[in-house]
């Protein structure tokens, strides 16, 4: 399958499968007789399978780890659930800052007048960095 017809059953747009395959994420295509990329079922799994980890919220570089545990039939499911709970704490840190950023972000609009004056609290807790 070429490109777009790739791009159109994973889901993912074609500008993004070349970028995978520039970093090494997707092994690099074949190429036709006229150097147009050729893409095999196991090509559009992998695709299918990156698409899965990245809704995951997982790296580039998990995904690549990732990719090769699954393509690693001697693999360690260890392995696999040491990268997955490490990639939770990381989700759960991030879950946290968003958190503070909410609760900041909600005082400043308390003590913000929302009136026709210049004052804003908003704006200074901006100005001061948080």
């Amino acid at each position: 399958m070429n490109i777009g017809q790739a791009a159109k059953q994973s889901g993912i747009s074609a500008k993004m499968i070349r970028y995978y395959e520039s970093i090494g994420l997707l092994t690099a295509a074949q190429r036709s007789a006229a150097g147009y990329r050729v893409y095999s079922e196991q090509d559009l799994k992998t695709l299918n399978f990156i698409r899965h980890a990245r809704e995951l919220g997982f790296s580039t570089e998990q995904m690549k780890e990732l990719i090769s545990l699954w393509k690693n039939s001697g693999r360690q499911s260890a392995e696999v659930k040491a990268l997955t709970l490490k990639h939770i704490d990381e989700l759960n840190q991030k879950i946290q800052r968003l958190q503070d950023m909410v609760n900041l972000l909600q005082q400043s609009a308390q003590h913000c007048q929302g009136n026709h004056s210049a004052e804003c609290a908003i704006l200074d807790q901006i100005e001061k960095g948080g």
